[in-house]
């Protein structure tokens, strides 16, 4: 059947029907012509074009009513792929996912990000070639890749921002360097930004006002509102680590100021908090075990810092007015103790209306949060209306051509 006819497809044509179809249900001709309200003979050459994409794939029939049985469609997701990396201070991992965001194939390494970005970003190509050649595809499948990065990241650009614990990555072309290598659409956003992804996509797919807030090295918070990321002007909406919190005013942080909630809240400043009491406390680790000791002066340091994060998201609150705040990273390890302290501040200071049906909880995916959002970053992008037009305007080019 001939695709190329441009007056039929029209703009956004089958890249509307495509959206449809994402929710991964099956449907007949029928009830797509139904919901579109397009004639079926419309419908059958924009399936064709999906199909032709390895986008959308014949199902089972629908059940007969009597007479030939109506072919079912949905989206396609044994054909094309996507890959997500999540570079964390000291791990790499990557997935490559489905278009449904289900991993297929993973790996990880132990690469400490300080190495620079050659030498991780090379990493993630040799990784990512072997792990698509394990699922049997080939670079041609490749939709997109989505990476997470553990600092500040211009999203528009892709690029990262003075990032503290990154040397040598300073505006260094990430984007760029992936491209040159897999030729696909490369996005790249902060860690905690894909972590929220991650976490609303598995846990909370109906809540349309989330706060996901990553305490560990650093702190810091992605915005779901709306049931979109926030991300902001310059990609940092969010980074609430640098809010100054009254009790640590002589405090110094690492940005160059003093009473940042990084600096009061986050396992390092926790775990030199318990050294200056005697205890063997080196890491966010160690602090996290000796809570679950049951260790007093670690509990109570995790409880204040959860009292210190609290002052910041009771703000937050009264801004965004989300339905639930997440709490991950290394210290959410920490158990009910860090969240205890937040809640006990939020629920205080937080207007009656605001709190009503607000739910404060731990992280459901865990450390999977980051490389799951990773690979919804890259299937957002990959299966946008206007990406899907632009592949259907290519074969149309092909089929004119031909």
């Amino acid at each position: 059947m001939d695709i190329s006819r441009g007056d039929v497809l029209g703009s956004s044509g089958a890249s509307d029907l495509f959206q449809i179809l994402r929710d991964g249900r099956s449907r007949t001709r029928t009830e797509l012509a139904n919901l579109t309200g397009l004639a079926r003979s419309t419908i059958a050459l924009r399936v064709d074009a999906l199909m032709q994409l390895g986008l959308v794939s014949p199902t089972a029939d629908a059940p007969s009513t009597g007479g030939r049985p109506s072919s079912q469609f949905a989206l396609a997701t044994d054909i094309k792929v996507v890959l997500a990396v999540d570079i964390g201070a000291s791990h790499v991992r990557i997935a490559v996912s489905d278009p449904a965001g289900r991993p297929l194939e993973e790996d990880s390494a132990n690469i400490e990000v300080a190495r620079g970005p050659e030498a991780v970003l090379n990493w993630v190509i040799e990784a990512g070639d072997a792990l698509i050649k394990k699922t049997g595809r080939s670079l041609s499948d490749l939709l997109a890749i989505g990476v997470g990065l553990p600092g500040p990241v211009e999203y528009s650009t892709g690029l990262p921002i003075n990032p503290p614990i990154m040397p040598g990555w300073d505006r260094f072309d990430v984007p760029a360097w992936l491209k040159g290598h897999f030729n696909v659409p490369i996005l790249v956003d902060n860690d905690v930004n894909i972590m929220a992804l991650g976490e609303r996509e598995v846990a909370w797919p109906d809540v349309e006002h989330l706060i996901f807030v990553k305490v560990a090295t650093g702190i810091g918070s992605g915005l779901i509102s709306g049931g979109i990321l926030q991300r902001g002007a310059q990609g940092i909406a969010g980074d609430i680590g640098h809010v100054q919190v009254p009790r640590g005013a002589d405090v110094p942080c690492h940005c160059g100021n003093r009473g940042c909630l990084e600096a009061l809240a986050s396992g390092p400043a926790m775990a030199r908090a318990l050294r200056e009491q005697g205890h063997d406390t080196a890491s966010s680790q160690d602090v996290v075990e000796l809570v679950k000791h049951g260790n007093l002066d670690a509990i109570q340091a995790v409880r204040q810092a959860g009292r210190d994060l609290g002052e910041v998201l009771t703000a937050c609150v009264s801004l965004v007015n989300p339905s639930v705040i997440v709490i991950g990273g290394s210290m959410a390890q920490a158990g009910e103790h860090l969240i205890a302290g937040v809640r006990e501040v939020v629920y205080a200071r937080s207007m009656p209306l605001a709190t009503a049906h607000l739910q404060i909880t731990q992280s459901n995916v865990g450390a999977n949060a980051a490389v799951l959002g990773a690979g919804m970053l890259a299937i957002h992008h990959a299966l946008s209306p206007a990406r899907v037009e632009a592949m259907v305007s290519n074969i149309d080019a092909i089929a004119a051509g031909a």
